[in-house]
């Protein structure tokens, strides 16, 4: 992975056998650990009156005319400011779109609409002649989450980057954000898995109607429950009891279903607890952002992971997993 400019002190993963495993829902950080770049070096992992136990909010998850109003807002602040953030119309829009005293969690970053817009300027120098894909958005009480694709090519979801960004909203304006990005692998996965990064390829046995906000929020305290059972607890168990076997990943390092983290975790390998910090439900997808356990507020997110719920199981994997 090349290192990205914008984040310069991320840790992330470690080593198992010479190949880098991810620590987001699906692999962790194990022996040696590497340096990554940092989403948040500045400002805290989530609001003062926020808590691992809350999800990293205390808005209410059940207005949805307030999440949809954020959920507009912030598509349009990534897709129509991203192509030239630095011209005038993306300065205005932005200006309109978040507060003048914004965190952006980057080592360095201004604050307000100067410090969002600098993070989609270092995209796209990054990856040039980019354009913002929007692949998956969920708006859940203040907080609102997009995977996107830094793509190069609209067309083919093999090239740039993959990003998660996430965003906290009030009064219709963004008061924080972070960002998490990795560079797309490319050639053929030791894993032989060849499911893009971004593919929605799970289909029900039978059509099912949108989950309500409060099947939303049981889905999302249940995945938060298996993620930490597992990344936390070292409990395998879970592995049974709360995936398909068959689940599809979007990681390419790892095979679809459970075998390879059973493999893993059956290994006797020792690697540090993580828990989830901050989580959205939105749909069927729940979204996840780690950190070390016993971590301090401040220190960077690890990585963040998306589950597609359905029932009763977690039958779908992505992640973004900055390394460098």
């Amino acid at each position: 992975m090349q290192p990205t400019t914008k984040h310069p002190t991320r840790r992330r993963a470690a080593l198992v056998s010479g190949t880098a495993l991810v620590t987001g829902a699906l692999l962790a950080g194990l022996s040696a650990p590497v340096t990554a770049s940092a989403s948040a070096a500045a400002g805290t992992a989530t609001a003062a009156t926020n808590t691992v136990a809350d999800g990293g909010t205390t808005a209410s998850r059940y207005d949805t005319a307030t999440e949809h109003r954020n959920r507009c807002a912030v598509r349009t602040l990534l897709t129509r400011t991203f192509a030239d953030p630095t011209s005038p119309a993306a300065r205005r829009l932005a200006q309109a779109l978040v507060a003048p005293d914004a965190v952006t969690h980057t080592s360095g970053a201004a604050a307000g609409p100067a410090g969002v817009l600098a993070e989609f300027a270092a995209d796209r120098t990054r990856v040039p002649g980019a354009q913002a894909v929007v692949k998956h958005i969920a708006a859940d009480g203040d907080l609102v989450a997009v995977h996107w694709q830094v793509a190069p090519d609209v067309r083919d979801e093999r090239r740039g980057d993959a990003a998660v960004d996430l965003f906290r909203l009030r009064d219709g304006r963004v008061v924080e954000h972070w960002s998490l990005d990795q560079p797309i692998a490319t050639g053929t996965p030791a894993s032989g898995n060849t499911n893009t990064m971004f593919s929605d390829l799970y289909r029900p046995a039978r059509p099912a109607p949108a989950p309500s906000e409060r099947q939303e929020e049981r889905n999302r305290t249940f995945a938060v429950s298996a993620y930490d059972t597992l990344f936390r607890d070292h409990d395998v168990s879970v592995l049974d009891r709360d995936f398909d076997p068959a689940y599809l990943q979007h990681n390419p390092i790892a095979p679809n279903g459970t075998a390879a983290l059973k493999q893993l975790f059956g290994s006797g390998a020792q690697f540090p607890a993580q828990q989830s910090v901050i989580s959205l439900a939105d749909g069927d997808i729940v979204w996840t952002f780690s950190q070390p356990v016993g971590a301090a507020p401040d220190a960077p997110l690890l990585a963040a992971d998306l589950f597609r719920v359905d029932g009763g199981l977690i039958r779908e994997h992505w992640d973004v997993v900055p390394t460098s």
